[in-house]
């Protein structure tokens, strides 16, 4: 009964070196739609190493659940995997990897629950300041300006979507800026970002001692920015994104000598202005087959024992 053991060694491998790795790259800067792939990957194989090691714990623990787990296998595969030798730490791994999936589950429904009441409370805010005129149409995709003295831009989601700029905003924002601005903010909803942000979030606030999913929300929230500036730059080009950019943040200090609660904005501008080369198809088209890779190891190390009992 080994493979339990071996699959919590892999996932913690997994956890330390795919971060480090990735850290260590030249090119998720260059491609952040493939180190979000990648990311997400990463973080797929050490959760699906800790379901599978409880998976195996418990059919090694109980009868019922091994019954269920191997019902339609032949008895040389379920020989195969040992179960009858497992010792008493069989139900302690599977009852403490079950209590870490349903926290898992509990975060991430808690990070749902609180973004659905933000995005609850900023329509209420918005109709009460942007209310809609008699005759006019609520349309999905419409531009809705705020009065404010803060240069703001934001995507209200839901069933109506919108964008949302503020007066000073539109004082700021010349030309194409604004257009990049909504193609960034589309950016975000078409790739549906937030879901990425609240698993994340989730993970991270859940096992706060666990480095791997604090970087993964870390990574999340520059990489995400980065994917959706590069939208914004395909269609507007990379100097009007720049600029808009510029103007929206200038006022909160984010280039000056202390920017640390937006400190990734100038290195964006940077980005923007002095473009990297990007990846060629073919590298791209790799580096995404190899982590999709990642997860499926967990699986062959599972099966293992069980395809050498039929061969």
């Amino acid at each position: 009964m080994m493979v339990p053991a071996v699959l919590l060694l892999l996932g913690a491998l997994t956890a330390v070196a795919g971060p480090r790795l990735l850290a260590r790259a030249d090119w998720p800067d260059r491609e952040p739609v493939v180190a979000l792939w990648a990311w997400q990957c990463v973080v797929a194989s050490v959760l699906l190493c800790c379901a599978l090691s409880m998976t195996l714990s418990a059919a090694g623990a109980w009868q019922a659940v091994r019954g269920h787990v191997f019902a339609p296998a032949p008895s040389a595969v379920v020989e195969a995997y040992a179960l009858s030798t497992t010792g008493p730490w069989a139900a302690a791994t599977a009852v403490a990897l079950a209590c870490g999936g349903l926290w898992s589950g509990a975060m991430l429904a808690r990070e749902i629950t609180r973004a659905r009441s933000r995005r609850r409370r900023r329509r209420v805010e918005l109709r009460l300041r942007a209310p809609l005129l008699p005759g006019e149409v609520d349309t999905t995709g419409r531009l809705v300006v705020l009065e404010g003295e803060r240069p703001d831009a934001w995507w209200m989601s839901g069933a109506t979507p919108r964008l949302v700029v503020t007066t000073a905003a539109l004082r700021r924002l010349k030309g194409r800026q604004l257009d990049a601005v909504l193609a960034h903010e589309q950016g975000h909803a078409q790739a549906r970002h937030d879901w990425l942000l609240n698993c994340s979030a989730a993970l991270a606030n859940g096992f706060p001692q666990v480095p791997v999913f604090a970087a993964f929300r870390d990574e999340m929230h520059r990489l995400v920015e980065l994917a959706a500036d590069d939208m914004a730059s395909r269609r507007f080009g990379r100097l009007t994104t720049a600029l808009a950019l510029v103007e929206l943040n200038e006022d909160r200090g984010v280039f000056g000598p202390s920017p640390a609660p937006h400190a990734h904005v100038p290195q964006r501008v940077n980005r923007l202005l002095t473009p990297p080369d990007r990846l060629t198809a073919a590298r791209r088209l790799r580096l995404t087959a190899a982590a999709a890779l990642v997860p499926v190891i967990p699986v062959l190390v599972t099966l293992v024992p069980g395809l050498r009992a039929l061969g």
